[in-house]
């Protein structure tokens, strides 16, 4: 089970989520965002339009919550403290913004009738009081909302889309009334209570179209607090005993039947199964888990019967942890959505602007002062704010969420983005390419002396060490029965081990050791020369004689297997044209052995962790060579991660359980695997090329709604209602294409969702 940590905050400051109500548009994140910064103690401020969260960095002990809250009222909107456990802000009720729509359009129906009755020479006009009694409510009951958040953003010195809203049908709905009122008896003027009525319900039914589409961008994260089950089976005093997950205790024994997930992260005492991990780490196929095996809360358990010891509880599991990093990276903004907070911030004082102009021009150059209202009014209504608002935020929720259903841990927004344009990925070599655990992959004895006891002697000798080769030479000889008893064992730094085993004085280390006591290795020379040349690790087990002399008695060659999977990844990374490369600090056979196996040509051999780091800064420099990404999972890699524009930690765990990756990589990256899949590398880098896709997409029709529209609008050539149907369509295209991103899947993989 892997250990996933948030990213380390600087001790200097603390950071605190609100939920805010009332944003409706880009303009009202700028001004949420300003009113929050100006608390004192506040370092920043980020605020999401599609999840509705604030998220601010203060210093410790100023800008309390209280005094943020109080900043929120204050500038026209209403705030809460999102706890831990509720850090996902709810969605507003859809149903009662459901029925609001209903009812509009029950009284806008009526008033906009006669309209489609004139197609077929139909007069069903409705008298102009009947048409008043039927706009009124909409207007300043139904429509309420729009002149509330207008006048808050008034009372802040900004706009907003509310603010276009409730001036172009309030223009329209009092034009009308005038003009009735100062109508003779028994005359029919022009009215325009259509016009507010059906603008008011289309944005009404825009947003509540919007609101739907929005839940469905935190279905990733929502997906994942569903795993946490509500009871526990708990052994206690030698009794099972139901409680509530939240009352589990670390060192409780749970039992878990099969079909049932898994309450917590733990360690099996008792039982064998197999467990589908899938909805955590994207795994699609159940992994098999033994007694000492670790589990991860919220998988399912297969066909057995488990006794599980609770290790990490709440908060600190590892179901939690990558809650937190998908909504982590699903608050922050991407470096692209400051260019658009930029041009949001000017963008309804320029509409007001364009439609004062467009109201004076038609007044004055056609004296037809009521008609330029009408166009005035449609300006006001096409403007699309919050379509700018969301097209970012919205990708990059989907996107994330997608990446965390396939095991791919997005970090930040910044690194989704960067990624679409990494062209160079610099790989570590050992536990990232390959399994990161040595075997014995050659034994080759002295002339006349036994493989099997050369082995039984080694295995003596390495018994107690926990060295990677030593482990690889006792799992070539599991059965402990079959080893000889080692006496003296003394490791020598840097060279190797010596001892005694069945009265005979050994020692088991490197060529370079051996070439100090004089052994004589000549008998080896070619195989030697061929081990070399693939990158083997070279070991030595020899013999102390009576007259002093040491003496070979047979050669041991470890190599590290290469990941399944490796070589389709490095493949699969070349035909998207980006350049693989391998940083290493091993030997230099070793590393050109491994890369020439993976089909890599750029090798960079015996690097220190230092150098990784200048190394990458390096291939940063290069002119026109595109971002760089640098994948890894040891605490070595850790600096070279920073550096890159898009670090990757390689996490996961092998095939008894235990963590791969460790917490300073994945604290240095912006993006974790969840599987030390050498392929993940390759899905990242394709869901950030279409998660930038959609931002660029929905971007261009947000801009093209609103350069298309207004002018047409301006120019008379479209009508309130036909604006205020544009206006809605707006936001709703924006999410619906950024959900399109939900049905992502890799190329060539299955859908394990």
């Amino acid at each position: 089970m892997a250990t996933f940590k948030l990213h380390a905050m600087d001790a200097s400051t603390s950071s605190v989520g609100l939920a805010v109500q009332g944003m409706t548009c880009a303009s009202c994140v700028n001004r949420v965002e300003r009113a929050l910064a100006r608390v004192p103690g506040v370092v920043s401020a980020s605020v999401n339009l599609a999840t509705e969260r604030a998220d601010v960095v203060r210093r410790p002990g100023q800008a309390p919550t209280a005094a943020l809250l109080r900043a929120l009222d204050k500038a026209g909107y209403s705030g809460r403290d999102l706890s831990a456990a509720d850090a996902l802000p709810p969605t507003r009720a859809a149903f009662g913004d459901g029925t609001r729509v209903l009812l509009a359009a029950l009284l806008s129906l009526p008033l906009a009738l006669p309209m489609l009755g004139e197609l077929f020479g139909r007069h069903w006009m409705l008298g102009g009081w009947l048409q008043l009694a039927l706009a009124t409510p909409v207007q300043f009951w139904l429509g309420a909302r729009f002149y509330v958040a207008g006048f808050k953003a008034l009372r802040a010195r900004t706009g907003n889309m509310d603010l276009l809203v409730a001036l172009g049908t309030s223009a329209a709905y009092g034009l009308s009334l005038a003009l009735l009122l100062a109508a003779p008896a028994g005359a029919m003027p022009p009215l325009y209570f259509e016009s507010a009525a059906v603008v008011i319900t289309l944005v009404l039914f825009g947003k509540w179209l919007e609101l739907r589409a929005k839940r469905r961008t935190t279905d990733a994260i929502r997906a994942l607090q569903a795993l946490r089950p509500d009871t526990a089976r708990v052994q206690r005093a030698g009794a099972e005993v139901e409680l509530p997950t939240a009352q589990l205790r670390v060192g409780d024994v749970v039992v878990v039947r099969p079909g049932e997930r898994l309450p917590a992260d733990g360690e099996i005492v008792d039982g064998a199964s197999h467990v589908d991990e899938s909805l955590i780490t994207g795994e699609s196929l159940p992994v098999a888990r033994h007694v000492g095996d670790r589990v991860t809360g919220g998988a399912i358990n297969g066909e057995g019967l488990l006794h599980v010891r609770a290790t990490a509880l709440g908060a600190e599991s590892t179901l939690e942890r990558i809650v937190r990093l998908v909504e982590s990276a699903q608050a922050h903004k991407a470096p692209i959505q400051r260019l658009v907070d930029r041009v949001s911030a000017l963008f309804v004082p320029v509409v007001l602007v364009i439609a004062a102009i467009t109201w004076l021009g038609w007044g004055w150059a056609t004296s037809a002062w009521s008609e330029g209202l009408i166009h005035a009014v449609s300006v006001l209504v096409i403007a699309c704010p919050c379509a700018l608002g969301l097209a970012t935020p919205a990708a990059i929720m989907v996107g994330t969420g997608a990446a965390a259903r396939h095991g791919i841990l997005i970090k930040d927004a910044q690194a989704l983005e960067l990624a679409h344009a990494v062209r160079t990925v610099a790989f570590d070599k050992t536990g990232t390419l390959t399994e990161g655990r040595p075997g014995l992959v050659a034994l080759l004895p002295a002339a006349g002396f036994a493989t099997e006891r050369a082995l039984a002697w080694a295995a003596a000798l390495q018994a107690g060490s926990e060295h990677p080769l030593a482990r690889a030479v006792l799992q070539a000889l599991p059965d402990a029965a079959a080893r000889s008893i080692a006496q003296g064992v003394q490791a020598m730094a840097g060279r190797g081990v010596v001892g005694t085993v069945d009265g005979h004085v050994l020692r088991l280390g490197s060529t370079r050791w051996m070439g100090e006591l004089g052994a004589d290795t000549a008998a080896w020379r070619v195989q030697l020369e061929a081990l070399q040349q693939q990158g083997r690790t070279l070991s030595w087990l020899a013999e102390e004689g009576s007259d002093g002399r040491t003496s070979v008695c047979a050669l041991f060659a470890f190599g590290d297997a290469l990941k399944p999977g490796a070589v389709a990844a490095i493949a699969r990374l070349k035909r998207m044209h980006v350049r693989p490369l391998l940083i290493s600090g091993d030997s230099a056979g070793a590393a050109q052995a491994t890369a020439r196996a993976l089909g890599i040509d750029d090798v960079r051999a015996e690097v220190l962790p230092g150098d990784k780091a200048q190394a990458v800064a390096a291939l940063r420099a290069v002119p026109h060579a595109g971002r760089v990404a640098m994948v890894g999972d040891g605490i070595n890699d850790a600096p070279a991660l920073a550096a890159a524009d898009v670090g990757i930690a390689m996490g996961g765990t092998d095939g008894a359980g235990r963590a791969i990756g460790t917490d300073a990589a994945m604290h240095a990256a912006g993006v974790t695997l969840l599987r030390g899949d050498p392929m993940l590398v390759a899905h990242t880098i394709e869901l950030s090329r279409r998660t930038t896709a959609k931002i660029h997409q929905n971007l261009f029709w947000a801009f093209f709604y609103n350069v298309v529209g207004i002018p047409l609008a301006a120019f008379g050539l479209l009508s309130p209602m036909l604006a205020g149907a544009a206006m809605a369509l707006s936001s709703v295209s924006v999410v619906s294409n950024a959900l399109l991103l939900k049905r992502w899947l890799p190329t060539g993989a299955e859908d394990t969702r």
